[in-house]
């Protein structure tokens, strides 16, 4: 038993099942249910006096949490609803390349590897003249960085970078990319959703202008909980069109003319926050810095190389980097029909997911027990092995 397998008791699910998805959601602590009880308390008994007494103020509260734990100054980190909302924060701030006066930059650079959901929203911003250059992967579901590196040139507007790729688990590294990009003159959006709470980060250090990132998975926050980190020096710069009354300085004022904005990270804000979410997410929050980033790492080295051996010893393969400084959380298995057998595994209480090309992914945090590694591998062998799965129909998984 490792010194932090006593914070199992604190995730009530690790009782009743191997949960290994954290990629995808993190286990809930024990004291997210009270703190959505104390939120239910406050709004029951203040009522609409709570937006004064934490209410109000509770998305910057919650980000500067964030913000200890991922390299980030006070005030700079702002919350929103999920990744997506906060990318199209960062988008509205670019200058638009049509009309009189348009930019003549209008490249947004992405990768194939990234969430689709966020390609979708650069797509969709052809309409107001950028173009999408989208890199490509390679076959073990990596980025070359020199493919990333020629892309950027004087034309682009954005580079939008993964720091963990989703499918794979490969860790990129944003030094080279940020470095061409500040010298050709475009900023970087950094997405930091596989890495935060799992690899030590510092967006301070990196240099990187935004970093979108959520509380779903890693940090142990659910869902509604996703953080925009703004580089300081660009906050007096830059002008959100995607706004609203939460980022005015006053905005019980109710002035519909120019907007006065929050010089904090509140001014990247928009309309009003979702309260509970921020509740449930503290817990959790709590744990992860209590444990440490870099104690979860060096667990989670070890966890995903035993993964790695026992997928050898069991003859499956694998896109993993078998480099443990590319390595995430993640250790995705190739198994023949892996969308039943992980079907299969959930209905035993092996809680993982299936991406198609790579596998059932398997995603080890610090409550987990090098026992329960070895005994999802032993369950797919067994799966795989008896064919258990053959005659299921081909079901939509309900875990995404």
């Amino acid at each position: 038993m490792d010194d932090l397998e006593k914070w199992r008791p604190e995730f009530p699910i690790l009782s009743r099942s191997v949960y290994l998805i954290s990629n995808s959601l993190g286990a809930m602590p024990r004291k997210t249910a009270d703190s959505l009880a104390d939120y239910a308390t406050s709004w029951a008994t203040r009522g609409v006096r709570a937006w004064e007494d934490r209410w109000w103020e509770m998305a910057q509260e919650v980000g500067d949490r964030i913000g200890g734990m991922i390299g980030a100054p006070p005030g700079s980190v702002s919350m929103h609803e999920n990744v997506t909302t906060a990318q199209m924060v960062v988008l509205s701030t670019l200058p638009v390349p049509v009309g009189p006066r348009a930019a003549t930059r209008r490249k947004i650079v992405c990768l194939e590897m990234d969430f689709p959901s966020l390609i979708y929203l650069y797509r969709a911003h052809a309409d107001l003249g950028f173009e999408l250059e989208i890199v490509p992967g390679e076959p073990d579901y990596s980025v070359a960085i020199d493919r990333l590196l020629a892309a950027i040139d004087d034309r682009t507007a954005l580079v939008a970078l993964s720091h963990v790729l989703f499918r794979s688990s490969y860790i990129m590294d944003p030094e080279p990319v940020v470095r061409r990009a500040h010298q050709v003159g475009a900023l970087v959006v950094l997405d930091a959703y596989q890495s935060a709470g799992i690899i030590p980060l510092d967006v301070s250090a990196l240099g990187v202008d935004f970093a979108v990132g959520g509380c779903l998975k890693w940090l142990c926050g659910g869902p509604g909980n996703s953080f925009l980190y703004t580089r300081p020096i660009l906050r007096s710069q830059v002008r959100p069109r995607y706004t609203g009354w939460l980022a005015n300085r006053n905005p019980f004022a109710f002035d519909i003319d120019a907007l006065d904005r929050r010089d904090d990270a509140m001014g990247m804000m928009n309309g009003t926050p979702a309260i509970p979410a921020y509740y449930a997410a503290i817990p959790g929050l709590e744990i992860v810095q209590e444990v440490g980033v870099d104690r979860i790492r060096a667990k989670s080295k070890k966890m995903t190389a035993r993964l790695l051996d026992l997928v050898d010893c069991h003859g499956f393969t694998t896109v993993a980097s078998r480099d443990p400084e590319r390595l995430a959380g993640t250790v995705a298995v190739q198994v023949p029909d892996g969308m039943a057998v992980s079907r299969v595994l959930k209905e035993r209480d092996f809680l993982v997911d299936y991406r198609p090309g790579v596998g059932i992914r398997i995603s080890p945090h610090f409550y987990n027990t090098f026992d329960e590694i070895d005994a999802i591998m032993a369950e797919i062998q067994r799966i795989v092995s008896g064919k258990e799965y053959a005659a299921r129909s081909p079901g939509r998984s309900l875990v995404t």
